[in-house]
């Protein structure tokens, strides 16, 4: 049995790999999971004994099959349970996060099966990452950018946002931002804000701390994903 921190530090590891390519730097997990890198190479032994990772001195680690597996199933967890909070407790955006993580490693797999049938197995969850399917296949690499990375006059749609900070959600809630928001980028400006024009006129200006927190996509792809 593992314990829920190292299945956190998995997830968190497959996470990384998946916004940065392998392998996974012990500074990035520790900045993802905000702890400090001696205690990241800590877990990385404990990770290492048990063949669940690989590590590469002066490099970073990747996740062996069986620890990506872990990490899948966790991520599966954690993003349905988010879903089903949000669709079905009436849970806002912001508080699924904290809920999911304190649920994602105690949930049965015929609970897990159960929450999947009743939302229609769903391909993303509310902030738009994309939910492992059931047979945990391995997810593909995020080709968005950046919002904070457009130049004025692109029109982009959104593809996901960041789950960490529930004031940022909040921020964006209220401003009309979420995955499948259609902007253009009016203004980059020099003191750190980019401003956007939404569908229906309104402009909204972001502080790019939030904006590098957005990914979006373009129109194109969007509509080859079906998200626009």
């Amino acid at each position: 049995m593992l314990s829920a921190k190292m299945e956190d530090y998995l997830k968190a590891i497959y996470e990384r790999s998946v916004d940065e390519g392998e392998p996974v730097s012990t500074s990035s997990i520790a900045e993802h999971l905000d702890v400090t890198p001696p205690t990241v190479t800590s877990m990385m032994e404990k990770l290492a004994e048990r063949d669940l990772i690989e590590r590469e001195k002066y490099r970073g680690v990747e996740l062996t099959p069986e620890g990506e597996t872990v990490a899948l199933e966790i991520i599966r967890h954690h993003r349905l349970i988010e879903t089903y909070l949000a669709e079905h407790l009436d849970y806002d955006w912001t508080e699924v996060h904290d809920e999911a993580e304190r649920l994602e490693h105690h949930i049965s797999e015929d609970f897990e099966r159960r929450v999947a049938e009743k939302l229609d197995d769903p391909d993303v969850d509310p902030h738009g990452d994309p939910i492992p399917s059931d047979s945990l296949e391995p997810l593909s690499r995020r080709d968005g950018h950046r919002l904070g990375e457009q130049a004025e006059g692109e029109t982009v749609v959104v593809e996901r946002v960041r789950d960490r900070d529930p004031d940022e959600l909040a921020y964006l809630q209220e401003v009309g931002i979420t995955p499948g928001t259609r902007l253009t980028v009016t203004e980059v400006a020099p003191i750190g804000m980019v401003t956007v024009s939404l569908r229906g006129g309104e402009s909204v200006s972001i502080p790019d701390t939030v904006a590098d927190a957005i990914r979006v996509r373009s129109p194109e792809q969007a509509a080859n994903s079906g998200e626009a």
